[in-house]
């Protein structure tokens, strides 16, 4: 993610602010500029930027901004909506009248808005249930307690289904997702996690699987989809990961279907694209001795060329996990990335440059 500064006072900002904690100026982000903007009220709905190349556009916050306080995110004076790019997105929110809900929410939602971020930044196609009924993508969050059959309350269940992605708000509790964690074996697991995750399964609905020619190079590389889904994350759940795993897959889970493989080298894509963005914002530079012989590493790579990302990788991955360590913390990234999970990195990234819809 970029680093950014407030117009006013050039105090660094953080992604989620609403405000300086420097100069007290109100902040928004304005997400087609990618630019997080200080705002100077006009009157009880608009607001202007101060930056001399904004001078004369005007802005409103999103409903849940102004209503909620759940969204940091401006709309342009043009745009009909009364929400956000992000916050349009929502097909169900929470029951807002369970007082935990909304801090359930606020914590989903600050992670959304960075995967909505990256998707914006790779150029993705990115459209709603309304502009495209099909095709659009939607999200649904729910606790268990809002299905119940027969009295018996249901469990909701993380997933995606035909542009629809729903996520069970108890992850947003860091107690019961570390449980989830532990129970289910899993390395790594949270909520900006599950985004990428099953945001993954929509773009190989949108981009790969009616185009036969991705099609048949993602069976090259992934394998062939059309082995029963339900029955092979069965087996996976009976008798865990296939023995070498580690030879071919970004993780264990990855193993249990191409599908999930995809998935979750999705995921992993979307870690290494935003790490190293930050890295280069920040300007971060690390000496590693190898041999006999001191490396001084900068992030400062094409992040449009794989190469340069996958070169640059595995000594950021060290780096922060070497200063986690240091503060007593597991580590960043706790995975070793094998030449075929690489491999299938590099076909992700493939894949995105083929449907960039904007540059930034």
């Amino acid at each position: 993610m970029k680093i950014y500064n407030c117009d006013l006072c050039g105090h660094q900002i953080y992604f989620e602010n609403t405000l300086c904690l420097s100069c007290g100026s109100q902040l928004g982000y304005l997400p087609l500029l990618d630019h997080m903007s200080s705002l100077e009220p006009i009157d009880g709905t608009w607001w202007k930027a101060p930056a001399p190349a904004l001078q004369g556009a005007r802005y409103r916050k999103c409903q849940n901004y102004q209503k909620e306080n759940i969204c940091n995110w401006m709309i342009s004076q043009d745009d009909l909506y009364d929400f956000c790019i992000s916050c349009r997105l929502n097909e169900m929110i929470p029951d807002l009248s369970i007082p935990e809900n909304h801090q359930y929410w606020h914590r989903i939602e600050l992670a959304k808005r960075r995967l909505i971020y990256t998707l914006l930044r790779l150029g993705l196609p990115l459209r709603n249930k309304k502009e495209n009924p099909r095709d659009g993508l939607a999200f649904v969050f729910l606790a268990d307690d809002n299905i119940q059959e027969e009295l018996e309350t249901k469990r909701v269940f993380i997933g995606h289904f035909k542009g629809r992605i729903t996520m069970n708000i108890a992850e947003a509790n860091d107690a019961i997702r570390e449980k989830m964690r532990l129970d289910m074996n899993e390395e790594y697991r949270t909520l900006l996690g599950h985004f990428r995750h099953e945001i993954g399964h929509y773009y190989w609905f949108l981009l790969i699987e009616n185009n036969q020619d991705l099609l048949a190079q993602f069976r090259q590389v992934f394998g062939n989809e059309e082995e029963d889904y339900n029955q092979a994350l069965k087996r996976y759940y009976a008798q865990g990961p296939v023995l070498d795993w580690s030879q071919h897959y970004v993780c264990a889970y990855a193993s249990a279907h191409p599908w999930e493989d995809w998935a979750e080298s999705w995921a992993h894509y979307f870690h290494m694209f935003d790490a190293l963005e930050t890295a280069q914002a920040l300007g971060l530079t690390a000496k590693f001795k190898e041999g006999h012989e001191s490396k001084i590493i900068d992030w400062g790579g094409d992040l449009h060329n794989f190469e340069a990302m996958k070169s640059q990788w595995g000594y950021l991955c060290a780096t922060l996990n070497s200063l986690n360590r240091s503060m007593g913390m597991k580590d960043v990234y706790p995975f070793v990335l094998p030449d075929a999970g690489i491999a299938k990195l590099g076909f992700i990234h493939k894949v995105i440059g083929h449907f960039k819809e904007r540059v930034n």
